[in-house]
């Protein structure tokens, strides 16, 4: 099986011009050569000013190669620079006897850029039980762009984290006007806990007069056993939205609760059809979210 840092080395030569992937490559080697915070530090400086911004042209066989090589993986709107540099620490990780204290200085002194791109390299590094802390304080950032580059596509959350972080975390998406649907292992990984803080939450805003995103019965629905959840349910199914309708459907057809299939059966047909034929799903209600008014 190829290696995810091979692969990286392969779409990097593939699409940069023959001078930077040389210059590249010589970096690389010098760090062999020289693996010392200065050295490294003005490597990953020079990336973006040598090899630009462009962004990482990977097609379907790439993609399905990045899983198969590291499930979870998913480079899809990584740039040049960014997996340049991520591959520059995938080669340090196997020699340096203590990654995370790298690891967590490059956050600390890193712009947003660089956060982010530090950061989407989670599924790669080496020993991640060891990043953990440090991952933790980019999650509470208040910068959606750094707080996404952890929490969207990322398989490091679902893999590493306990129910109270990866709990805070979904309710921090919702906290920064995030949405959900990126969040890898949303179903695996959902909890009672969880249902309960959404549910919190949901209360929160309505007794505000402001909105409820749709995507927040997507964890409690699993849950709605008790008369409380479902009559939360039931108002969202009572909505004149469309997509808070869709909303309620979905997480009423996942509640294990006899009387869930009672408001479901009262709600437009058609939406339990379109649940059974698959058209009707939480990715289709975030897509609809996102498409403009």
């Amino acid at each position: 099986m190829t290696r995810p840092v091979e692969l990286l080395e392969q779409w990097l030569h593939r699409q940069l011009p023959e001078q930077t992937g040389s210059w590249l490559n010589e970096q690389r080697s010098a760090l062999q050569a020289d693996p010392s915070d200065r050295t490294l530090h003005i490597t990953l400086g020079l990336v973006p000013r040598k090899l630009g911004k462009d962004d990482l042209n990977l097609g379907a066989d790439d993609l399905a190669a990045a899983e198969s090589a590291r499930p979870g993986w998913d480079p899809r709107s990584w740039s040049v620079d960014q997996a340049a540099r991520i591959l520059i620490l995938c080669s340090l990780t196997g020699r340096n006897d203590d990654f995370a204290s790298l690891f967590s200085s490059l956050c600390r002194t890193a712009d947003v850029a660089e956060a982010i791109t530090l950061y989407s390299g989670l599924p790669l590094y080496d020993a991640p039980d060891k990043l953990e802390n440090q991952v933790g304080e980019g999650l509470r950032t208040n910068m959606r762009a750094i707080f996404e580059a952890v929490a969207h596509n990322n398989p490091f959350p679902r893999e590493m984290f306990d129910e109270n972080r990866w709990n805070h975390m979904v309710l921090k998406a919702l906290f920064i006007d995030s949405t959900l649907a990126p969040i890898q292992g949303l179903d695996e990984r959902a909890n009672p806990e969880l249902a309960r803080i959404m549910r919190d939450y949901a209360h929160e805003r309505w007794a505000a007069g402001r909105p409820v995103t749709p995507e927040l019965w997507r964890c409690v629905g699993p849950f709605a056993d008790s008369p409380e959840a479902l009559a939360d349910l039931k108002r969202v199914a009572e909505s004149p939205l469309e997509i808070d309708q869709q909303a309620a459907a979905l997480a009423l057809s996942a509640s294990p609760a006899e009387d869930a299939a009672t408001i479901l059966s009262a709600m437009n047909p058609a939406l339990t059809e379109a649940i059974a034929s698959g058209t009707l799903t939480w990715n289709s209600v975030s897509e609809n979210m996102q498409r403009p008014a």
